[in-house]
């Protein structure tokens, strides 16, 4: 299987869109995490994904109409069709997710979960916040989190408290 790649612009800085042979979406890429060279760029193969993200981060797309192929465990799959069901302007918590898919002891798997994302914003991992409505990890940043949440109208303090959570794994 080849994959191809395009970066473009996001008022949060660069980021690469991946996709397989097929055209669906494997990877959302940030800067510190960008394609292996052996992936070959494809501006044009990209172009409809690409403006789907662009209508979002624009405030003219809420949802996307995206083909999604991500790779993961059974579990990790589970999680993130989930994450795909919390709705714009939304945000649920760990514990909130794990019961949503059945496991409501599983809120430290659904963290880890939620980490390993390979798909960020268009699976909505950043709408997942700490049980006390506080912030928790995200892998492009808190800043970045931040200003997604904000994006689409949840307000969100400036501060982040130092809170233990599961969610300072990663997304």
């Amino acid at each position: 299987m080849s994959l191809v790649y395009s970066p473009f612009e996001t008022p949060f800085g660069q980021m690469f869109v991946v996709l397989n042979n097929e055209g669906a979406l494997v990877k959302l890429a940030f800067p510190d995490d960008p394609p292996s060279a052996i992936i070959v760029r494809n501006d044009l193969r990209c172009e409809i994904v690409i403006g789907q993200l662009q209508a979002y981060f624009a405030g003219a797309r809420q949802q996307f109409e995206i083909t999604l192929a991500p790779k993961g465990t059974p579990f990790q799959t589970i999680v993130w069709a989930e994450l795909c069901r919390i709705p714009f302007g939304t945000t649920i918590s760990y514990g909130e997710l794990a019961r949503r898919i059945g496991k409501p002891s599983a809120s430290r798997a659904v963290g880890r979960a939620n980490a390993t994302n390979p798909i960020p914003i268009v699976v909505p991992c950043h709408r997942v916040i700490g049980s006390s409505g506080t912030l928790t990890g995200y892998a492009g940043g808190l800043d970045l989190k931040r200003g997604l949440l904000r994006h689409e109208g949840i307000k969100v303090p400036d501060e982040v408290q130092n809170q233990p959570d599961f969610a300072v794994m990663g997304v």
